[in-house]
């Protein structure tokens, strides 16, 4: 072998030692620090959420009443269900203000006061079956652990939103005015005053076959919020991640938006919850 064929060959086996070594370094950077395989519904990871936003229809229930959270086959199913009837519903919104009655339930749960992570990445793997129906809206989403909406369980829960420390990510929206097969993914920026909420700047809506299984996710990167879908990025915030500097919960609900007929109980499937984070 004439010497710089050898050369030349000592380069080409370190270039592959570097990929090798380095491909797996890179992968390994997430590090999974909580994870949810719903083969039960633990209270240490979650709490039925319990109040009334959005003027939404339904009424969310405790303790799985009426079937809205049921835990089978390794996934949670949070539902809305018709119950035929008004009834009396015990839901308040922050200023204490009774949600009237309704013939809707729904479930809603959040890892509020129980897993709650500065920055890294949140991942769900869920499906949303017959989407698009009037008044379907589904979600999974985090919010700052400072939020002064029910339930306030901490004396620093004070934090109006989405001022700083009660900001709100939406990871997955399907909101249904929109037609079947799309979510939103995005950010909420803060006005600066309570309630000051924009929704549109930094959103995106992206097509999806939402009665199939996917996974939906934010990180931090870079200082970006990056959002992917399988894996993908579909979206980035640029510069935004230091807007959310506080710690975060993450919220899993299906809620009604409109007083539309439902021809059948709606659902979404969680297979999975996930938070990683990142170890240069």
């Amino acid at each position: 072998m004439t010497p710089a064929r050898k050369t030349t060959l000592l380069i080409v086996l370190a270039s592959l030692l570097v990929a090798c070594a380095t491909a797996p370094t890179a992968q390994a950077r997430w590090r999974v620090d909580f994870f949810d395989d719903f083969d039960s519904y633990n209270p240490d990871n979650w709490q039925d959420q319990l109040l009334w936003v959005n003027n939404e229809q339904q009424c969310y229930v405790a303790d799985n009443a009426h079937g809205v959270r049921e835990v089978s086959d390794g996934s949670i199913k949070l539902k809305v269900i018709d119950l035929g009837e008004p009834r009396e519903c015990d839901n308040v919104d922050k200023w204490g203000k009774q949600h009237p009655p309704t013939q809707y339930v729904a479930g809603r749960i959040a890892s509020k006061n129980r897993k709650e992570f500065v920055r890294g990445k949140w991942t769900a793997r869920l499906r949303v079956p017959d989407s698009g129906q009037a008044g379907m809206f589904p979600a999974w989403w985090i919010l700052g652990a400072l939020n002064n909406e029910p339930p306030v369980q901490e004396p620093d829960e004070t934090v109006c939103w989405p001022l700083t420390g009660s900001g709100e990510i939406d990871i997955f929206e399907h909101h249904s005015d929109g037609g079947p097969d799309h979510y939103t993914a995005r950010m909420i920026k803060s006005k600066g005053y309570c309630d000051g909420g924009d929704w549109q700047s930094m959103m995106h809506v992206q097509a999806a076959d939402l009665g199939e299984y996917h996974e939906y996710s934010v990180e931090w990167l870079d200082g970006d919020l990056v959002y992917r879908l399988d894996g993908q990025e579909i979206y980035r915030n640029a510069q935004q991640g230091a807007t959310f500097p506080e710690p975060m919960f993450a919220i899993l609900n299906f809620a009604k938006i409109n007083d539309a007929a439902m021809q059948k109980t709606w659902v979404m499937e969680v297979d999975w919850v996930k938070h990683e984070v990142w170890q240069p």
